[in-house]
């Protein structure tokens, strides 16, 4: 259902959300949110996703025989630097100084699935739920990378918010 009405004159504009924190100005130009006055709170989030791998691929990368190294440990390190590079990958996101960053990869033979999970840490005031997003993004590219000589149908599923809190809108959790 659209926001605008046909009149007779100028076309409307579309309604604002009713709340404060918008990422569009008055024009409906998109903009980085000002988190000038917000308080600085611990903010925590985590992210999940997993590489579905076919059976070569997985015992492979399980048993640590990978032509290009140690994928696994690939993965946490561009996880890291991916979450530390969020801005300049998503366009209206604030450069943070992370306090932390945690990337594990855990396998799971039975659905022979590399399972990402990323945890960003900081107190500050704007939430690090897109630099977890991020790291576990990059950390399942590389992961493709490094197996995408054996099995190019590998695939990157489900990228997900688990959990976050911190900040004004406090927490979620995934169910």
């Amino acid at each position: 259902m659209s926001d605008e009405r046909p009149s007779a004159g100028k076309p409307r504009r579309p309604r604002r959300p009713r709340h404060s924190v918008l990422h569009v100005d008055t024009r409906g130009r998109a903009r980085m949110v000002d988190v000038g006055a917000k308080r600085s709170t611990r903010r925590i989030a985590v992210a999940r996703g997993a590489v579905a791998l076919s059976k070569p691929a997985f015992d492979a990368l399980a048993g640590g025989r990978l032509a290009k190294g140690d994928a696994l440990a690939v993965a946490r390190l561009a996880g890291i630097q991916a979450a530390k590079r969020t801005s300049e990958i998503v366009p209206l996101c604030h450069p943070l100084a992370l306090e932390s960053v945690e990337v594990d990869v855990s396998l799971d033979a039975k659905h022979r699935e590399a399972v990402v999970t990323a945890t960003a840490r900081i107190t500050g005031k704007t939430g690090v739920e897109m630099e977890a997003l991020t790291a576990v993004a990059a950390a399942c590219l590389a992961i493709y990378d490094m197996v995408k000589a054996l099995d190019r149908s590998a695939s990157i599923r489900e990228i997900v918010l688990v959990e976050k809190t911190g900040g004004r809108s406090g927490s979620y959790r995934r169910r």
